[in-house]
């Protein structure tokens, strides 16, 4: 493993604890960016007139979109200051929400959905700063809190899209987001402090930095591969779950998926308690747990072709697992890269998130075609074969594993892998 520990980020800020609370609430306001369109694309579909497969393009735009941020601008996140960089992408967020929710027809919210995407990296950009911000033993509880501001914000987007969608239309969420993107560009221009950047190459370097890192870092591939397989599984059953909720099994409106959103909202709780997990044992007792939680969600979700009651409970169990395997794997995989070094933090959750999201883009194509060709049972099908691929690396991987040794500065050990 290349030692990058050179230099922290920052000093130690004073009321961290209250930083790290804000950049939550931030992480959740832009992570629902991302999530609600999950839910309107029935809606969106009737009132553009496209079919709800062609409609779902709008959540694979805005995930490509997202990818793209993250490997455009989250690199940034090392050599501007960090409080006019958050402030800048979510004015551009809100603006390019309203243009969503004026879009008079599918090729114009599909166009304004990427820069969206691109626009609300706040979360990948907020989590290396805050692992900057706390001290080393507690980056894992720090990024499991920020993961819970993300979560609700994935959970509650799709909980409020759906319901104010039914009530006004599919374009009310789009101006309730924008809304709440300005309101938040200017609670952190007040809030976060000022703070020098540990970079100042240029940008053409930084962009190639997480392709190095990438080459350079097996823990770093690893983690990437770990989420982007379950990130894939995930996005497909949201993806299709939507489909299958509001089609002539069930016959529901574009509200119950946000209220199956909502029932997953305990996983909140969850994620601190994997962050303090990982600080004990490491990522990758964490990350086979989640794993093995994925693949049962898988069979437990395929249940929900049945229908009925018995079919929505399993619906609920099943993507209540796949909630707590994503995300806590999320955890476990961010604090191994945020072990590889300090100065490097923002390129290496680059090259993590942009992976990741890739992932996730790819899932929700894939998910609406295997509805499209097999049914629930085919993104369920879908959903097993991503976790054992992602499932068999992870085990090729520890048989390489050397004992694993700690962190250097003090946190939670780093997996050092035999080349």
């Amino acid at each position: 493993m290349t030692d990058h520990h050179t230099g922290q980020r920052t000093a130690r800020a004073p009321g961290s604890s209250r930083l790290v609370a804000v950049l939550a609430l931030a992480c959740g306001v832009a992570v629902g960016n991302v999530y609600f369109p999950q839910a309107l694309v029935p809606l969106a579909a009737a009132d553009l007139g496209v079919s709800p497969g062609t409609a779902a393009g709008v959540v694979t735009a805005t995930q490509f979109g997202y990818a793209a941020g993250v490997f455009l601008l989250v690199p940034l996140g090392d050599r501007l200051p960090p409080r006019p960089l958050l402030v800048t992408l979510l004015a551009v967020t809100g603006l390019g929400l309203t243009a969503a929710a004026a879009a008079p027809a599918l090729p114009p919210l599909l166009a304004a959905s990427v820069p969206v995407g691109a626009a609300t990296v706040i979360a990948p950009l907020a989590g290396p700063l805050a692992a900057g911000l706390v001290p080393p033993g507690r980056r894992g509880v720090a990024g499991g809190t920020l993961l819970s501001g993300s979560l609700a914000g994935m959970l509650l987007s799709r909980t409020a899209g759906g319901a104010l969608g039914e009530r006004l239309g599919w374009r009310a969420p789009y101006l309730l987001a924008a809304v709440l993107s300005l309101a938040l560009a200017l609670l952190l221009s007040r809030a976060l402090p000022s703070l020098t950047p540990p970079s100042r190459q240029p940008y053409p370097r930084l962009l190639a930095e997480p392709v190095r890192l990438l080459r350079t870092e097996p823990a770093l591939r690893r983690s990437c591969l770990y989420q982007a397989t379950v990130f894939a599984g995930f996005s497909a059953v949201w993806t299709g779950v939507a489909l299958l909720l509001t089609g002539p099994v069930y016959g529901l409106g574009a509200a119950a998926v946000g209220l199956l959103a909502l029932v997953n909202a305990v996983t909140m709780c969850v994620t601190p308690y994997a962050g303090r997990l990982v600080d004990r044992r490491g990522p990758d007792a964490v990350n086979l747990v989640c794993f093995l939680l994925v693949a049962a969600s898988s069979a437990i979700l395929a249940l929900g072709a049945l229908g009925g009651g018995p079919g929505l409970l399993s619906l609920v169990a099943g993507t209540l697992l796949l909630d707590v395997g994503m995300q806590s794997g999320m955890v476990a995989n961010q604090v191994r890269v945020y072990c590889l070094g300090a100065d490097v933090r923002s390129r290496l959750n680059t090259a993590y998130m942009t992976c990741a999201y890739l992932g996730g883009s790819a899932g929700s194509w894939l998910g609406a075609r295997a509805y499209a060709y097999g049914g629930w049972s085919g993104v369920c099908a879908l959903v097993a074969v991503l976790t054992v691929l992602g499932l068999l690396g992870h085990l090729r991987a520890r048989n390489r594993i050397r004992t694993p040794e700690r962190n250097p500065y003090g946190g939670p050990r780093c997996d050092v892998t035999v080349r």
